[in-house]
């Protein structure tokens, strides 16, 4: 996979959600994630994090309909039932997490202040 057609993706998933996506976070997916189907992050808890690719990202947010209970924010990976987010209103890199069956009726979990700090 190219490093252009990332961004290309990347480009494309911002004109979808119309917000852009931090820069920390593009860089870590054109870096590290790439187009790689699972991408896992050992977490300092013993925890798996998978990352979404940036070609499965909108898919994932679609099948768990993220947007229609939280319109400004991106499920960007998930460990289990535990969601990991991306608050795209805010434009910050910052990582929040939330058991995916209390999305909209709960408030969310800071993790991080950026992708490579999980």
């Amino acid at each position: 996979m190219e490093k252009q057609d990332l961004i290309v993706q990347l480009n494309e998933i911002e004109k979808l959600m119309r917000m852009s996506l931090p820069s920390e976070y593009k860089r870590f997916m054109i870096e590290n994630v790439k187009d790689t189907d699972s991408y896992e992050i050992q977490r300092a808890n013993g925890d798996q994090l998978y990352v979404f690719n940036c070609f499965d990202l909108l898919e994932r947010n679609n099948t768990y309909t993220i947007q229609e209970v939280e319109p400004d924010v991106l499920l960007i990976g998930q460990d289990g039932d535990l969601g990991y987010f991306l608050n795209l209103r805010k434009g910050t890199d910052e990582i929040y997490s939330l058991d995916l069956g209390a999305l909209g009726s709960l408030d969310m979990d800071k993790e991080s202040n950026s992708i490579f700090m999980l």
